[in-house]
């Protein structure tokens, strides 16, 4: 890698502005609906240890034994 070239981190935050790290329990702030499905996340709804992803408005997360989950940061 040259001098020139520079990775850009990313930094993910919920809607607080607390910076997120791999690992880290969330709760949600809003009733979410799954594309796709009929099922509701709830306001309050607990994830734990979730997972950043390449994006840095989006995380992954399993919730109520549904992996795979990929929600916004402004959510959480």
């Amino acid at each position: 890698m040259n001098d020139d070239e520079t990775e850009e981190e990313i930094i993910q935050k919920d809607s607080n502005g607390n910076i997120l790290t791999q690992g880290d329990s969330i709760i949600l702030i809003k009733d979410l609906k799954l594309k796709g499905s009929s099922t509701v996340l709830k306001k309050g709804t607990r994830a734990k240890n979730i997972r950043l992803t390449d994006s840095e408005n989006e995380i992954e997360c399993t919730i109520d034994g549904m992996k795979g989950i990929i929600l916004k940061t402004e959510f959480i």
